[in-house]
Parts: structure tokens; C-alpha cells; sequence
């Protein structure tokens, strides 16, 4: 990192944020299982959680953006956190008392809390240094984000799913004192997880309290919303947040019945290799497992490449102008899905699961073009692209609604490949975003 030495701690302290809400925003997935199991909930109820999560971005994110104009980034950094660690703490009486409105108002605190710490950290970073090396910085900290995501399906899987989770009919079984017991036992697996990460949002909290961070954003209220909404690049870039994040959770969201609308599971056990992979993480042997665990297993390359792909990103965007590597970035991740609407098999499987390492960068990238040279509009820009992160709440059911439109039209399962042609077009938008910043500075040596 070409930074100077006063400003690694701060780097350092940040990044921890990043990596903080990666690892809790994939976890809460982990509840999933066992709202439905708690409430008899359909997977439509099941997926307020999600929208809970998109809500708060999109209602917050520019209120944050005001509070922090207002108390200043590092003040900012700690109520986040402190609001996070709230909604961590909610989840003991949400489970105790088995009521999903308490889960869902959590879960939408905790949410809120990241917005903030989102708002705030990602221009913090950006600036951090050089103007011209703010995209490298901002996917070097996007990175460990991905390590975090990449670690919480682990820890959900060992602390919240690890035990027996028995049907609806079998709780009705139970008589009432196994019955409470089970669902007291089932209370614990969700509060023991949060509560241990509220002690732990609490202790980033005071470490952060005694923190020196240099005051590099202007902790005034300056400028206007409107004056935000007249910088044309700005305004751009929040459009290319918006179908970024919409694109990437759409693949993800429908990986698994897109390879087993493709009858993937079959070419999976016939071939060695792909059938080793499976089993050694599902660590079982094939047979023994449901067709969608066993697709399943391989999207975790899809988000794993993002992790790898941001490490990489952070020295491409040195050495190279951080739109032209968009525009790279985003041209290849178009020719992989193209490839994988017109093929089968594996090679449709494996063309798909590549997007991911091409999405990697794409988020720093886009957020650090939309504020360069916006000066003391940051607050109010970041405020703006992390709203548009409802793209993630309004793209993929689009995409399914296309594909349940083309199955029920032709009677046959090919709508999710040609659903994948509003996918395309997010990341066309991209590439003519990449395009129109290409020229702007490389941070040199």
C-alpha cells in the first residue's frame, strides 16, 4: 500500500469494520432454518429477513449520511457499532419468547447499524491517501469483507446448525415438557452466537473510542442533497450500484435451481472430480445427501471468488486505471454468462460459478469513481450509492418473475437462462460505466 505510515491504523481499523459486517450479514442467513422451523413459515416469510436487511439500506442510508454530518465519522463509527450490538442483544428475548415481529425488528437494527458503519467507512477508506489510490484501498478493505462472508457460513453451520432440526409433525409429537425443552435448546443455539458478537461489537466499540482517526472528510454538514443530485457522475454511479448489486445477488440467489433446472446433479456423480469436491465438503458421501445440497456445495465458489478476485483488484487498480479495470472486469463477467445461457453441463456450471471472481472488484470501483472530485459532497454521495444497494431487493425477483414467465409460456425449464439476459444488461450499464471513467489517474509508485 502506497500510504503514508500515519494512516495504516486507521486503514487497519476500518478494514476490521468491513470484515465485521461481511461475516454477520451472512450469518443472520444462517437463521433462516430456524425461523421457519420456530414460526411454521413459509420461505416467502422466511425471506423478510432479506428484505429486512435491503430496507434498512434503502431507508437509512441517507439519514446516516446526515447523523454523520452532524456528530462527525469517528462518533459515527461508534453509534453504528452500538446499534449493531443492539440488535445482537435483541435476539435473546426474540428467541426466549418465540416472536418473529422481535426477530425481524432485530434484524432490521443490526442492519441498521451497518448502513452506518457502511456510509461511513467506505469514503473513510477512500481517503485514506491518495485520491488516485482510493479504489485500490477500497478492494483491499472489500476483500477482507469477502473473508468474512466466506468464513460465517462455517461458524453459522457449527454454532446455529449444527444440532438435530426436527420437523413440525415431530414437535407436535413432543410432549410438553420435551417440547420445551427442544424449543429452549433451540432458543440457545440462536442467542448464545448473538450475544457473544454484541460483546464483541461492544469491544470494537471502545477500541474504537480511543482511536485516533485523522479527520480527513469534512465533519460539517457541507453541501446539499441537491447539489448531489446535479453531479452527473455521482448520479451514475448510484444506477451502478444499483444493478451491480442486483446482478450479483440474482446469480447467487438462483444458483441452485438454475444447475438443477440443467439436471447438474447427475453429471455431478458421474463425473470423479466433480463428485470428490462434493463429497469433501459436504463431507459425506453423495448419495446420502438432498439434489440441492449437493449443487448447492458449488456456489460456494461463486462467492469465494469475489474474495480472491478483490485481493487481486487491489493491485490491478494500482497499476491501471480503475474504470478501465471495471470495464475489463465487467466485459468478461458478460461473456461468462453468455456462455453459460448458450451451453449445458459443466461448462455452463463452471461459466456462471466465474462470474463471481469478475464481480469482485466492482463495488469499490464504482463507489470510488462516483465520489472522486466530489470534495465535501462525500456524506452526502455515500449516503446516495448505499442506498442503491435496494438493488439487491428488487432485481432477482425480477429475474424470477422472467423465468417463471418463460417456464409457464413454453412449458419446459429454460427461463432461467434467458432470465439471464436482464443480468447481462446490469452489466452492460457497468461496462459503459468503466468505459466513461477509464481515464481517470492510476496511483503511481
Amino acid at each position: 500500500m502506497n500510504q503514508p505510515k500515519s494512516y495504516r491504523s486507521s486503514f487497519v481499523l476500518l478494514t476490521m469494520l468491513f470484515f465485521l459486517w461481511g461475516f454477520i450479514t451472512v450469518l443472520v442467513d444462517s437463521l433462516i432454518p430456524r425461523l421457519r422451523e420456530l414460526f411454521t413459515l413459509t420461505y416467502f416469510q422466511a425471506g423478510l429477513v432479506q428484505f429486512a436487511f435491503f430496507g434498512a439500506y434503502f431507508l437509512l442510508s441517507i439519514p446516516a449520511s446526515y447523523i454523520l454530518s452532524k456528530i462527525g465519522y469517528k462518533k459515527g463509527i461508534i453509534l453504528g457499532l452500538l446499534t449493531m450490538a443492539t440488535g445482537c442483544l435483541l435476539f435473546y428475548p426474540a428467541a426466549s419468547y418465540r416472536v418473529f415481529g422481535i426477530f425481524m425488528l432485530a434484524y432490521f437494527i443490526l442492519a441498521g447499524g451497518m448502513t452506518i458503519l457502511q456510509v461511513a467507512a467506505n469514503p473513510f477508506v477512500a481517503v485514506l491517501g491518495s485520491e488516485e489510490g482510493a479504489s485500490s484501498r477500497l478492494n483491499l478493505s472489500q476483500a477482507f469483507n469477502s473473508l468474512g462472508t466466506a468464513i460465517a457460513p462455517i461458524v453459522g453451520a457449527s454454532l446455529i446448525l449444527s444440532d438435530t432440526i426436527k420437523t413440525n409433525e415431530e414437535i407436535a409429537a413432543l410432549t410438553g415438557l420435551a417440547k420445551d425443552t427442544y424449543l429452549a435448546s433451540e432458543a440457545s443455539a440462536v442467542q448464545t452466537p448473538f450475544l457473544g458478537l454484541a460483546l464483541f461489537i461492544g469491544l470494537i466499540a471502545v477500541v474504537f473510542l480511543f482511536a485516533k482517526l485523522p479527520k480527513m472528510i469534512s465533519e460539517t454538514e457541507a453541501g446539499t442533497y441537491a447539489e448531489a443530485f446535479k453531479n452527473k457522475n455521482l448520479m451514475l454511479g448510484v444506477l451502478g450500484i444499483f444493478f451491480y448489486v442486483g446482478a450479483e445477488v440474482a446469480i447467487g440467489s438462483y444458483l441452485v435451481n438454475y444447475f438443477l433446472d440443467m439436471n447438474l446433479v447427475e453429471v455431478i456423480k458421474e463425473n470423479g472430480f466433480m463428485k470428490s469436491i462434493a463429497e469433501g465438503i459436504l463431507n459425506s458421501g453423495i448419495t446420502e445427501n438432498d439434489n440441492k445440497a449437493i449443487v448447492g456445495v458449488f456456489v460456494t465458489f461463486y462467492w469465494s471468488g469475489a474474495m480472491i478476485g478483490r485481493f487481486v483488484g487491489s493491485y490491478l487498480t494500482r497499476i491501471m486505471k480503475p474504470g478501465k479495470v471495471l470495464g475489463i472486469f465487467a466485459t468478461i463477467a458478460i461473456i461468462l454468462i453468455l456462455i453459460s445461457i448458450s451451453t449445458t453441463g459443466l461448462v455452463s456450471m463452471w461459466s456462471i460459478l466465474a462470474v463471481g471472481l469478475f464481480n469482485s472488484i466492482m463495488f469499490p470501483t464504482i463507489f470510488t469513481l462516483s465520489i472522486d472530485g466530489i470534495g465535501e459532497l462525500k456524506p452526502k454521495g455515500s449516503g446516495l450509492l448505499c442506498t442503491a444497494i435496494v438493488g439487491g431487493a428488487l432485481i432477482p425477483p425480477s429475474v424470477g418473475r422472467i423465468a417463471d414467465f418463460i417456464n409457464n409460456t413454453f412449458t419446459n425449464e429454460i427461463g432461467f437462462k434467458w432470465a439471464l439476459i436482464l443480468v447481462v444488461l446490469c452489466y452492460c450499464y457497468i461496462l459503459w460505466f468503466g468505459y466513461r471513467n477509464s481515464k481517470k489517474s492510476v496511483q503511481h509508485a
